[in-house]
């Protein structure tokens, strides 16, 4: 029931999940310093429905290709942390087993793992050929489409109120010339709508089609086969699926299709017979960013502890594929290039 989401008990732990990690950030600080009168202030809002989200900031990041990046205030991110919250638990049991986006226990390395598993079995240890068909959408997030999202969400949600705070954040965002289409990247409740959306894909797949061996992160997903001519006939069905029901775009020009000797490219990693190995583009993008990080911390504009934590990241990339020659190449561009 609405009344039971928006209780101030409710807003306080959606408060605090959406402030880990931001207690620094100055719009967190300004918020927090009338936390109990701004929460307060929401909560009438909300019982009595008149809460409107407020504008986005627009800013444009590089990593590694140019997006818009569209950031709620913090009242409203506290909102999309509790409705988060009560999504999860509703469509999360529903999504299929190799679906990895934005799942606790789940995630990109499990996504790479379980394909990685698969070639092995599928291939019987490698020793009969492999294809690959990976695809994915073109501008995925902005091209969601609001009414049909709602559809799906009105198969589980009943409550009318919960629905209309449902509408009230979803429409409050719109893709640039395209009323009632599209969810802004970075938000937290995009997450959870992207695989509400994506999922009659997933049903679509494994119900009608009857595949099993395919894998969905996000808006990329790759299927495995023996043989190439099938793939090829489901490249058709994929691609009149995702407009007839979905009106969504498999991106032209990522259709690839690779053979497991050739290496088939997942995720950032480039899956071998019994290796794996870092993609080209992936490497010299980590090289890029710490190159950079040591020119800041040179020059005073970065703590140790901020190179210390990139590291970390890196090291945990590495480990799951060949990177031993990698890990010591970068070890010594850190050391090589820091002045003592």
């Amino acid at each position: 029931m609405y009344k039971d989401l928006i209780t101030l008990e409710n807003l306080f732990y959606a408060w605090y999940g959406f402030k880990k990690g931001k207690q620094n950030k100055m719009d967190v600080m300004i918020f927090e310093r009338n936390l109990e009168d701004n929460l307060f202030d929401l909560f009438l809002e909300l019982s009595i429905r008149v809460y409107k989200h407020q504008d986005y900031e627009t800013f444009h990041v590089h990593d590694p290709k140019f997006r818009v990046i569209n950031k709620a205030g913090v009242r409203d991110r506290v909102v999309h942390h509790l409705v988060f919250k009560y999504l999860e638990p509703i469509f999360q049991p529903g999504f299929i087993k190799n679906s990895y986006a934005c799942q606790a226990g789940k995630g990109l390395h499990k996504s790479v793992q379980d394909v990685r598993d698969t070639l092995r079995y599928f291939s019987k240890n490698y020793t009969r050929p492999v294809w690959s068909l990976k695809m994915d959408i073109k501008k995925f997030f902005a091209s969601v489409d609001h009414e049909i999202l709602l559809g799906l969400i009105r198969k589980k949600v009943f409550d009318k109120d919960i629905l209309w705070l449902l509408e009230e954040v979803i429409g409050s965002f719109s893709s640039p010339n395209q009323m009632g289409k599209g969810v802004p990247i970075g938000n937290l409740t995009s997450q959870i709508f992207s695989n509400i959306y994506l999922s009659e894909l997933d049903y679509f797949v494994k119900d009608s089609l009857k595949r099993k061996f395919y894998f969905r992160y996000a808006d990329d997903f790759i299927f495995l086969d023996t043989d190439k001519k099938r793939l090829e006939q489901l490249e058709v069905i994929i691609c009149r699926f995702t407009v007839a029901k979905l009106k969504l775009v498999v991106h032209p020009d990522k259709i690839i299709y690779r053979k497991l000797g050739q290496g088939i490219d997942w995720l950032g990693y480039v899956l071998l017979p019994n290796h794996s190995v870092m993609r080209a583009t992936t490497r010299k993008r980590m090289f890029k960013k710490i190159k950079k990080k040591i020119g800041l911390y040179n020059n005073g504009l970065l703590s140790v502890d901020k190179i210390n934590s990139s590291l970390a990241s890196y090291w945990g990339i590495l480990k799951h594929c060949n990177g031993y020659k990698i890990e010591q190449k970068l070890r010594n561009e850190i050391w090589g290039g820091i002045i003592r």
